[in-house]
């Protein structure tokens, strides 16, 4: 498959009208008032008050949804990739689970550090960089967007990662972070073209992305599995670069920039005549349609933090989040 598409239809069809359109918010100091065109004027993403408010509402939003395994109460505050990924998980909660989550333990984020990147146009964003209560002693990264004044923050992307993989970030005097566009050649791999990229070496290798779990050891993983006896295993991956899946990118201190991407994929499993299909989880089995027989089919979407180096080098795959969103049984 080479043509892109979304994992399911993107919630508002007309982004790239908003991303062109203007912004004119009116500015009143002593000397009166001066209309400010958000679409050519470079300015900081939100304030500061208003980026600790919103990731106070999504982990507010984020922990009614998991405890009553109810997308429907989160749905508002997230979008694009996370916005797959966690309606996905929260329909499996709810199926095998329908009155809630009896292991429910709430969210807290701790550490909070938030960059806001300089930009103009939209969408504006900024990055939540906190400690959890999860996933051990993770850096849980949140990506906030949105597209024009009258919209509420969303999170994008939510990627875990480890300990001192974090980068420091470029920041002016006032302490503004950077937004790197996405067709910058200024890095090893501009950002618009990360997806596609990382989607070629999952299918052929190569160098441009540094070793790790997320790139050598996964293909590994998979040349290891694609032949057991009895059981065959098929790869499809895709990238995902529009709307609400664009890639965002902020400039390091190193002159480099940390982008946050989108990756599509499936995997196939066909066991052979007379033997089946292993089991899928109980998760995976309240995503299912259709009758396991001979073979299913698995669709997840990825959202990927990466090392973006500037000039020449491999990319370091430094988070990811990776969520079924679907499967299918034949």
């Amino acid at each position: 498959m080479t043509r892109e598409r979304s994992p399911r239809r993107l919630r508002r069809r007309d982004r790239n009208a908003l991303l062109t359109a203007a912004l004119t918010a009116v500015s009143c100091t002593a000397s009166g008032c001066v209309v400010v065109h958000g679409e050519r004027t470079v300015l900081p993403g939100a304030t500061r008050a208003e980026a600790a408010q919103a990731v106070a509402a999504f982990t507010d939003a984020y922990n009614k949804a998991d405890k009553a395994y109810d997308s429907s109460l989160d749905a508002p505050y997230v979008t694009g990739p996370l916005a797959d990924i966690d309606a996905a998980r929260l329909k499996a909660g709810h199926v095998n689970s329908p009155s809630g989550n009896a292991s429910h333990v709430p969210l807290k984020l701790s550490d909070v550090k938030i960059t806001i990147p300089k930009k103009a146009g939209w969408p504006r964003w900024f990055l939540a960089d906190a400690r959890g209560n999860k996933a051990g002693n993770y850096r849980w990264l949140l990506v906030f967007t949105r597209a024009d004044l009258g919209e509420r923050w969303r999170v994008a992307y939510l990627t875990l990662a480890a300990p001192g993989a974090v980068p420091q970030f470029k920041k002016d005097k006032d302490g503004w972070g950077e937004a790197v566009p996405a067709s910058s050649a200024r890095l090893a791999v501009a950002p618009d073209d990360l997806s596609r990229s990382y989607v070629n070496y999952l299918k052929k290798g190569g160098k441009a992305f540094a070793d790790g779990p997320n790139t050598s050891e996964l293909r590994a993983y998979r040349q290891g599995q694609t032949r057991k006896p009895g059981l065959v295993r098929q790869y499809i991956d895709q990238p995902l670069t529009r709307g609400d899946y664009a890639p965002l990118a902020l400039r390091t201190a190193d002159g480099g920039a940390l982008v946050f991407f989108t990756t599509h994929h499936y995997e196939k499993e066909t066991a052979a005549a007379n033997t089946s299909v292993p089991t899928p989880s109980k998760a995976v089995g309240a995503l299912t349609t259709g009758e396991i027989h001979q073979s299913l089919t698995l669709e997840s979407v990825a959202g990927q933090a990466a090392l973006d180096p500037a000039g020449k080098g491999a990319v370091s795959i430094v988070a990811k989040v990776n969520g079924v969103t679907g499967a299918k049984g034949e």
